[in-house]
């Protein structure tokens, strides 16, 4: 599944660096979870984590997926979107093109840094627990999008966690972009 983020005010509520968190902290869950749990599980106030969650329901990355009643209070369950997020550029004027991409340099920027930051702590113990690669390949445009989608089945075969298997929470961090400098020489 697919969701395109078309407008700066998408763009911007999903760059936030601390909703970026929300939604990984749904993902580790690997099921539906309240705003509480999430809050608990950040050390942070419910109040702050709904307002966030809020925002993020509000472009579609998040959704009710079931209410139970609890000491008379409903509690509501959320999960994360699974699957691809894209950024789809629309037709703008050039000032508005301009924002849309600081907006995409900001959202990109957070996304890296979050994902270094689990990276290195993955691998700060005696054994490191991630893998970092990177590769130059030549491929028409078909495989690379042959490449994408063979990974996100992939990835989406794994989102949910089976308690009865011995599975761990991994993240996946992965960039395909087409280079438009000079070609490598081939001399690594």
């Amino acid at each position: 599944m697919k969701k395109e983020l078309k407008s700066l005010e998408e763009i911007r509520i999903y760059s936030d660096p601390y909703r970026i968190q929300i939604m990984n902290e749904f993902q580790k869950f690997g099921r539906p979870a309240t705003v509480k749990e999430i809050a608990d599980s950040l050390g942070e106030v419910p109040a702050k984590v709904h307002y966030h969650v809020k925002k993020l329901e509000s472009i579609g990355l998040v959704s009710i997926v079931d209410t139970k009643l609890v000491n008379g209070i409903t509690a509501k369950y959320y999960a994360p979107f699974k699957g691809q997020i894209a950024i789809k550029k629309s037709e703008f004027d050039e000032t508005v093109q301009q924002v849309f991409q600081s907006e995409t340099q900001k959202l990109l920027f957070n996304l890296f840094e979050e994902s270094k930051k689990r990276f290195l702590r993955a691998n700060q113990g005696p054994s490191p627990e991630g893998t970092l690669m990177t590769h130059d390949v030549f491929l028409t445009k078909e495989e690379a999008a042959e490449l994408t989608a063979l990974i996100t089945e992939f990835c989406e075969k794994h989102q949910n966690n089976d308690p009865s298997a011995s599975r761990e929470y991994y993240e996946v961090f992965f960039t395909l972009a087409r280079n438009q400098g000079p070609e490598p020489s081939g001399d690594k």
